[in-house]
């Protein structure tokens, strides 16, 4: 696997955590090479079912004024448009500095919004957008950058974008209060929630990561500074908010272990810890995803390390706190290192992305069901598209599933892909 796609003047400590996982990535790829030959998940996993799964590539990016690199997952309007963004493209006058654009259904894109940044600063408007965005009824679109801003320039921006393209600037972040934020949730009142997974301070000089709430004023409040201690460290993965108003997520290291955290966060802002991973043979370690909720309260996502073969996990935690892995990949046909999240159909199906693994070595698109079953719906390559990383997928009412990668396609900038039942 090749590292994600940075523009390099992203700073020294944004490329340090990307290219520590590019790092353990590649490594993974050399085993798979070998388990492939020998390692069929053992007995959980059946063949690609790729016949009876339609794959489609709805729009491969360029890296020209297109934009290139998706990073973040989609989110989707009632008329069947995606939308999402680019850490890379747009208007090479300063830099090759991202986009944020729209998809119809026929896989027609429309650039909504160029950030257009400069060489040292990465621009008021922000630069590098590598987060899920929200959308309100009326059509204004909400997001953050990794870089840009009124301060250092790898400290990022929250913004707004309303339906005619207009880009408002809701908060400029300074370092102490967040740095390079990732997705947002919003929540009825209007205001919107999200990570950062550095700050400034402790964690070696990168800051551990806070959560943040923004008003619809673009006023800021520091819900809770990680201490990087058991509280976790690195948040990367969206929030969930539940009907309380209570926040869940996940924390790539720290914890008991320091192999990382699911965490909760009340609406005073007291963190409990409800998982510390262990990282061993029966446990995950380093979740990069948000969680996904059931009906019942019970949590699911994935973590990158950790399980039976080192490769990751999809785990569940209950109501009571109590963690169960309901799958740990090999790394071989089965796929392995996965960096997204999960999406679930109305019978409890799990659907995600892995990063490496498959009959390529390019990752794989999976289904898990409720036994713990794992079927390969999609074998990536460098030609469909490669290397699914932090993004999550979207499901429609028909079954179909919609997502991004950022590397593969005709001109390896990455694509925008269906699957159809």
């Amino acid at each position: 696997m090749k590292p994600p796609r940075m523009p390099s003047s992203l700073s020294d400590s944004i490329c340090h955590h990307f290219n520590m996982y590019a790092l353990a990535a590649s490594a993974a790829v050399v085993l798979a090479a070998v388990l492939v030959c020998v390692i069929t998940a053992s007995g959980q996993t059946q063949s690609d079912s790729a016949a009876s799964h339609k794959y489609k590539v709805l729009y491969a990016f360029t890296g020209k004024t297109d934009g290139g690199g998706p990073e973040a997952g989609l989110i989707r309007d009632s008329d069947g448009n995606l939308y999402g963004t680019t850490v890379n493209g747009g208007d090479y006058t300063y830099c090759s500095c991202g986009v944020v654009f729209r998809l119809s259904k026929t896989g027609e894109e429309t650039v909504l919004f160029t950030f257009t940044g400069d060489q040292d600063t990465g621009g008021p408007d922000g630069a590098w957008p590598a987060g899920t965005l929200a959308r309100d009824a009326a059509g204004n679109l909400y997001g953050t950058t990794g870089g840009g801003g009124l301060y250092l320039f790898w400290m990022g921006v929250a913004f707004k974008l309303d339906p005619t393209g207009k880009e408002t600037v809701l908060h400029s972040f300074k370092g102490p209060d967040g740095a390079a934020p990732l997705g947002l949730i919003r929540d009825a009142a209007g205001n919107l929630y999200g990570v950062t997974p550095f700050s400034t301070g402790n964690c070696g000089g990168y800051g551990c990561g806070v959560v943040y709430r923004l008003n619809r004023t673009g006023s800021e409040t520091v819900l809770y500074r990680f201490s990087g201690a058991t509280d976790g460290a690195f948040p990367y993965g969206d929030l969930l908010r539940d009907a309380k108003g209570n926040l869940y997520g996940t924390a790539s290291i720290g914890g008991d272990y320091n192999q990382g955290v699911v965490f909760k966060l009340d609406q005073t802002g007291r963190e409990t810890v409800i998982h510390s991973f262990k990282g061993d043979v029966k446990d995950g370690a380093a979740p990069y995803a948000g969680l996904l909720s059931d009906r019942s309260g019970n949590l699911y996502g994935t973590t990158h390390d950790g399980g039976r073969f080192g490769n990751g996990t999809v785990f569940k935690i209950d109501k009571a706190g109590k963690e169960a892995v309901l799958y740990s990949f090999t790394g071989a046909l089965d796929g392995g290192k996965p960096y997204g999240g999960l999406v679930s159909d109305p019978d409890g199906n799990l659907y995600g992305t892995t990063s490496i693994g498959g009959s390529s070595g390019y990752g794989v698109l999976f289904k898990l069901n409720t036994q713990g079953n794992e079927v390969v719906l999609h074998n990536f390559n460098p030609t469909d598209g490669a290397s699914p990383g932090f993004e999550r997928l979207v499901r429609d009412d028909e079954g179909n599933l919609y997502g991004t990668t950022s590397g593969g396609g005709p001109s390896d900038w990455g694509v925008v892909f269906e699957l159809m039942p």
